[in-house]
C-alpha cells in the first residue's frame, strides 16, 4: 500500500514503507446508522497526519465474535502494521472490545495502555473505569482507544511519539532502542556485547492492562 502512486515508500526519503494502519469503530448505534461515527474519522485524520496510509474506519457492532473476526482478518491480511479500535472499553454490559482484543493476541503490549491511563488520570478520575488494552498479533500492533473524540485526541497524543519505533521493531527494522550517536561515538571498552543481546522480554506472562479512557462509542 503506497501513499503516492508508484512510490512504495510513500515519498519517505529513507525508502521505508509508510505506516499502514486501519481504524475500527465498535458501536452498536453507529453500525446501525443511529449515530454518526465521530471518533473513527478523527483517528484516521490523526494517523494521516503522521504520514500513515489508513483503511477505514470499519464500523462493527459491540459483538465480541464479530470484533474478534474483524481484528483477526485485518491483522492476518499482512497489509497492516497498526490497528486502532475506538469504543467498547468501559464497564457497560456490551463493552467487549478488550475481551475481543485479548482473544486474538499473540503477545501483550501493556505499555501503551499504562501510559494512556496514567495521562488520562491527570484529567479525570473516570480513567479508572477503562479496560482498554494493547496487543500484538503477528506483526500487527492493536491498540484500544477511547470512544469519545476528545479522549481519542488526548490519548493519540500520548502514543504518537513511539508508534514509528514500535512499528520498526515489529517489522524487524529497529536494532537498537537508543538513537545512534552522531559523529561516530567511541566504542565501549572491553568488547561489551550489544545492549539488545541481554534485554528481557516485556511480554512474557504480563497481565492485561487497561488504558485510561472515557466514554463508550
Amino acid at each position: 500500500m503506497s501513499a503516492s502512486g508508484g512510490d512504495p515508500s510513500g515519498g519517505d526519503p529513507s525508502g521505508r514503507f509508510p505506516l499502514r494502519a486501519a481504524v475500527v469503530t465498535l458501536s452498536d448505534k453507529a453500525s446501525a446508522g443511529l449515530r454518526t461515527d465521530a471518533s473513527g474519522p478523527l483517528l484516521r485524520e490523526l494517523l494521516e497526519g503522521l504520514g500513515a496510509v489508513v483503511a477505514g474506519p470499519h464500523v462493527v457492532p459491540d459483538d465480541q465474535t464479530q470484533i474478534e473476526q474483524t481484528l483477526a482478518a485485518l491483522a492476518d491480511s499482512g497489509d497492516l502494521d497498526l490497528i486502532l479500535t475506538t469504543g467498547g472499553t468501559g464497564l457497560a454490559p456490551r463493552d467487549r472490545t478488550p475481551e475481543a482484543t485479548w482473544a486474538v493476541a499473540d503477545r501483550l503490549a501493556p505499555g501503551f495502555a499504562e501510559a494512556m491511563r496514567a495521562a488520562s488520570l491527570s484529567v479525570t478520575p473516570h480513567a479508572m473505569l477503562s479496560r482498554a488494552t494493547a496487543v500484538v498479533r503477528g506483526k500487527t500492533l492493536i491498540i484500544n482507544m477511547p470512544g469519545s473524540p476528545k479522549a481519542c485526541r488526548e490519548h493519540f497524543a500520548v502514543i504518537a511519539p513511539v508508534l514509528d519505533h514500535a512499528i520498526e521493531t515489529l517489522r524487524g527494522e529497529a536494532f537498537e532502542c537508543a538513537s545512534p550517536q552522531s559523529g561516530g561515538a567511541a566504542p565501549q571498552s572491553g568488547g561489551a556485547s550489544p545492549e539488545r543481546g541481554g534485554a528481557s522480554s516485556q511480554a512474557g506472562g504480563a497481565a492485561p492492562e487497561g488504558a485510561g479512557v472515557e466514554g463508550p462509542a
